[in-house]
């Protein structure tokens, strides 16, 4: 007989391998019990990145004893009775999984009471329990798992540095505290607090924790609503970017999970903001019915399927969309000093009126400054939160929440940029601008970009479909693969205006195209469109439209070392303002950067 039932025994250590990856998969298990128990405080303690020791106390519901024993059996759980509960899932863990693995790789202890009599303590090693003894009655549970791994020590050769592997415990922690910041969450390592959180739902209280004071100024509120979702959350100002996609947490109702398409929605939300090859800081949470979410696709849960994906997805980049539409985000070098009399506003502006009048007709607004809040009146994520002054949380606030109010229409555009007026160029690359608020430095090639970029765009966007005969056939080689597709997606090509005349082997010609491909770059458009095709086995009109207007915005744009007259810098500027995002170029590159008066007169020592 060569097929057999395996051991329990053994059973159990192979979905640990599924289960319990290092000692932040534990980690990540056990919290999220707590969780489902109804903590509202959940306290962490490791030793040693927790190979030695992982300590969990929460203030959760408890066990009774008979049920206390029971969750150590393999797919034993207290959140699934039918597979109607299987598509309908509103808590974290439900496969009843996680006990049972971490007991059988590890020596572990349970002590657990529901508060209304005396508790229940279970020592268990390699899985199976060795004692039982009667506990007292505080509520909750506290699980220690001790030597991780101590019967399987091959996979204590995959662990990495103590560094690492407490790295991954600390991410597990932040997460937890962005997707469920009404819960307060203290993590220790060999008995020194790295992470504290006060549990009374601030989320940018915890940004601020985690990624520092200055990130949690520079974030912006989101809230955007459908009838299936709800989308609530923070995103970072273009100015704040990393190079990694790490940065960006996506919370589906509650549970925080790993989408590359969530991931590209997102940053298709900040459209040309962005830097090539740049990503932002971004928490965001989904709220939406269980059964539009499949949360069974994973063995730790991390990744979860759709039923309406790309429903979500446009909502999720119209969120990011709308939240930067009322926003100005122009870079400031500097911080702001609190507001400016106006008595000194009024005689600027007097002063320019003189000379310049604005050509919109309209007056520059009066700017809104607000007190800064001090550096040190944050804590940063290895700080102690509780011992810090009220003031701080408030104070947060007041500079980074944006007004809920919406903007205007038709004061949109002034309101985002103030009138400038230049005074100068440097190196016949940057034009010198100023007003009652201090010096800006605007990058005259990305400035010009931005305008042509959305000229060419709309311009582009009202073309028909009508095809261009060529007078010569373009010629193309393509490689194996790329013959192939094109046979493959021919009728689909065709469709979008785009005939492949076959010329022998890999060679095809092109005799005619769309109207709207740029003039000089129809052979960079039909590639793009061969390219599109064989990545993504679609082709998308609206992405190579604004490829095509951002290659000839680029193109047509002045260069650097292009000096200009006063007259053009103001018109560029004008210009510029009455675009729809005057604050990148279509490459994301920053256009416009903003340093106070104060800080010009703090450099100069006039104030200290």
């Amino acid at each position: 007989m060569k097929i057999k039932t395996m051991p329990d025994a053994l059973a159990n250590k192979i979905a640990a391998g599924e289960v319990v990856e290092r000692p932040a998969s534990v980690v990540k298990e056990l919290v999220e019990n707590s969780l489902d128990a109804g903590s509202t405080s959940i306290k962490i303690e490791v030793e040693e990145a927790g190979l030695r020791r992982i300590k969990i106390t929460d203030n959760g519901s408890g066990m009774e004893p008979d049920d206390a024993e029971r969750a150590f059996l393999r797919h034993a759980t207290s959140k699934i009775n039918s597979e109607h509960d299987l598509f309908h899932v509103q808590t974290l863990g439900f496969r009843g999984e996680a006990l049972a693995s971490v007991a059988a790789v590890s020596q572990l202890t349970l002590k657990t009471s529901t508060g209304k009599e005396a508790g229940t303590i279970l020592t268990l090693s390699g899985g199976k329990i060795t004692d039982r003894q009667k506990g007292d009655a505080r509520q909750g549970t506290e699980l220690t798992i001790d030597h991780l791994f101590f019967n399987t020590p091959a996979r204590l050769k995959y662990m990495k540095t103590i560094h690492t592997e407490l790295g991954h415990i600390t991410d597990v922690i932040n997460r937890m505290a962005l997707s469920h910041p009404n819960v307060r969450f203290e993590l220790y390592h060999n008995g020194k607090p790295l992470f504290q959180s006060n549990g009374r739902g601030d989320l940018l209280q915890i940004i601020a924790q985690i990624y520092g004071v200055s990130v949690a100024k520079k974030m912006i509120k989101l809230n955007h609503q459908t009838l299936d979702y709800t989308i609530t959350g923070y995103v970072a100002k273009p100015e704040v970017t990393r190079a990694s996609r790490q940065y960006i947490s996506t919370i589906i109702n509650g549970r925080f999970v790993r989408s590359i398409p969530l991931n590209k929605a997102i940053t298709n939300g900040y459209h040309t903001l962005l830097p090539i090859g740049r990503h932002p800081i971004a928490i965001i949470q989904m709220k939406m019915d269980p059964i539009l979410v499949d949360v069974n696709v994973h063995p730790a849960k991390l990744e979860v399927r759709f039923s309406k994906e790309k429903e979500l997805f446009n909502a999720v980049e119209e969120a990011v969309r709308q939240a930067f539409r009322k926003e100005t985000l122009i870079p400031e070098m500097t911080e702001p000093k609190p507001k400016i009399e106006k008595s000194s506003q009024e005689s600027f502006q007097f002063e320019h009126r003189i000379f310049k009048e604005p050509l919109t007709g309209q007056e520059p607004s009066e700017p809104k400054l607000v007190e800064n809040v001090p550096e040190d009146s944050i804590p940063k994520s290895t700080s102690t939160l509780y011992d810090q002054p009220e003031r701080w949380d408030e104070g947060i606030h007041e500079v980074i929440e944006p007004s809920e109010q919406p903007i205007e229409e038709e004061t949109k555009q002034t309101s985002r940029v103030p009138v400038l007026y230049p005074i100068g160029q440097h190196h016949g690359t940057y034009i010198l601008a100023e007003n009652e608020t201090g010096l800006y430095m605007i990058d005259q090639h990305a400035a010009q970009e931005r305008i042509k970029y959305e000229y060419f765009r709309d311009k582009i966007g009202q073309v028909e479909s009508e095809l261009q005969e060529l007078l010569f056939p373009l010629t193309f080689e393509f490689s194996n693969q790329e013959a192939l597709i094109i046979e493959q997606y021919h009728e689909r090509l065709k469709e979008v205006g785009l005939f492949f005349e076959h010329f022998g082997q890999n060679t095809y010609l092109v005799r005619a195209h769309p109207q709207w491909f740029p003039k000089g770059f129809e052979e960079e458009v039909i590639r793009d469109m061969v390219d599109q095709v064989t990545e993504e086995e679609a082709i998308d009109l609206n992405k190579l439209r604004e490829e095509a207007a951002i290659l000839m915005s680029c193109k047509q744009s002045i260069k650097a070392n292009h000096h200009l007259n006063d007259d053009e810098m103001f018109q560029l500027l004008e210009d510029l303002r009455g675009t729809t995002d005057p604050f990148t170029c279509p490459h994301g590159r920053p256009i416009i950067v903003h340093f106070t008066s104060y800080e010009l007169e703090k450099m100069f020592k006039r104030v200290m």
